[in-house]
């Protein structure tokens, strides 16, 4: 069963820096969200805060009209909420098997072994490798692979293409989209807004930790992203 996502008034600090101020938005199910802005301005804040990492915040998120509990990530999981993360953060003491296998949960759902390896067939191929032994294009799979085994309702992509070829960018995209065809809602970090935004239904903005822009994301223009991204006044 898919899940909704509600935020109101959610503010977050980091000791005695305040990350987020006042955000609202909401996810429905089966809906996929961009969320986008400069570096620094709370995206990466936001998702790790859902998934339990940051317990200093402020305000209502509910998944499913269930409050979400503060600062616990095993019940973050446990909700359907799971993160693939900036950077990837694989086990390199363990195989490419044995990273999925880590990302499994108790959650039943469509993702296992199988249907991983057929999302991505080169990590079964290289089932027995170190996740270093693999391409930067081959970890990031590895990482959504990972995610997915939990069986999610809600897939966090904190920036999905950092670092990737155009190629693979495309090839992970293309992933992306079947993931969201099983019913997984995605939210997607991306400094390429375009490509996020052509993947997504609405686009949510952040600046310096505020909402600037929230719309459909199909039809917005460049002028109001820049505006939004950047803090800067749109020519009439």
């Amino acid at each position: 069963m898919t899940i909704s996502l509600r935020i109101d008034s959610l503010s977050a600090w980091h000791d005695q820096f305040q990350a987020l101020r006042d955000v609202s938005l909401a996810l429905e199910p089966g809906q996929s969200l961009a969320l986008v802005g400069a570096n620094g301005a709370g995206k990466s804040t936001l998702l790790r805060l859902l998934c339990g990492l940051v317990p200093n915040w402020q305000g209502e998120i509910t998944l499913d009209g269930k409050p979400l509990a503060r600062g616990n990530p095993r019940a973050a999981s446990s909700a359907g909420l799971a993160l693939v993360p900036e950077g990837r953060l694989l086990f390199d003491s363990l195989t490419v098997e044995e990273n999925l296998l880590v990302g499994q949960s108790a959650r039943k759902g469509p993702w296992d072994l199988a249907t991983v390896y057929t999302l991505f067939p080169v990590l079964a191929e290289r089932r027995l490798q170190r996740p270093s032994t693999l391409s930067g294009g081959q970890q990031q799979m590895l990482a959504i692979g990972r995610a997915l085994s939990a069986n999610p309702d809600i897939l966090l992509c904190d920036e999905i293409s950092l670092g990737l070829s155009p190629l693979v960018v495309g090839e992970v995209y293309a992933a992306l989209a079947q993931v969201r065809a099983q019913g997984v809602s995605l939210v997607i970090v991306d400094q390429d807004v375009s490509r996020a935004c052509a993947a997504a239904d609405q686009v949510v903005c952040l600046l310096e930790g505020r909402v600037s822009h929230q719309s459909a994301a199909q039809g917005v223009t460049a002028a109001a992203l820049k505006a939004a991204y950047f803090g800067v006044a749109t020519e009439q």
